[in-house]
């Protein structure tokens, strides 16, 4: 796989991750660089991760991997997007404050939820000869660079749009979810 191949690969892979991040820092009370970056570490870890554990599956578990990944993360998005959802229309007289940062287990969930396609790709890779480190790693890194830059430009989200930033930013990851399910069961009509 050329340099260029692998590039595409990574952008087109972060483009989800990029997508929930949006939604995720319009949701927080303007997040801080540092929670940017908290982001962009964790999308980019786990994104890096799941190719290399579907490089390791390898051909005897393509198929399984490929009848699953769609429905796992099409249900995480969904009760993650759900939630968000919930929050922003269910108001009391005063409305709950943002919080300053998300949990470490609803930006894993997050991430693992817009990844799980990648081990589908990681089995694909396998059988392509393509050097797993250099191709996990570019993947990581522009995963991080773009779940930072998504949760920055959530930041000037957030208070413009006020609830209905998290009202758009859980429509958003069901529509990934959604987009990720008819990509895999109907050939992305």
């Amino acid at each position: 796989m050329s340099p260029v191949a692998i590039v595409v690969l990574a952008f087109g892979m972060s483009m989800d991750s990029f997508a929930a991040a949006l939604g995720k820092g319009a949701a927080l009370k303007r997040p801080r660089f540092a929670e940017a970056l908290r982001t962009g570490l964790i999308f980019g870890l786990v994104e890096a991760t799941t190719p290399v554990l579907g490089w390791l599956a390898g051909a005897a578990a393509a198929t399984w991997v490929s009848q699953v990944d769609h429905w796992a993360a099409f249900a995480i998005l969904l009760a993650l997007g759900g939630q968000m959802i919930f929050n922003a229309l269910v108001s009391k007289d005063k409305p709950k404050p943002a919080p300053s940062q998300h949990s470490l287990g609803v930006l894993v969930l997050t991430a693992i939820a817009t990844s799980l396609d990648a081990l589908a790709v990681g089995v694909t890779l396998a059988f392509v000869k393509v050097d797993i480190v250099a191709a996990a790693s570019a993947i990581g890194l522009t995963t991080f660079l773009m779940a930072a830059v998504g949760t920055l430009a959530g930041r000037w989200l957030g208070p413009v749009f006020g609830r209905g930033a998290e009202l758009v930013g859980g429509l958003c990851l069901i529509g990934i979810g959604t987009k990720i399910l008819i990509e895999h069961t109907l050939g992305g009509l």
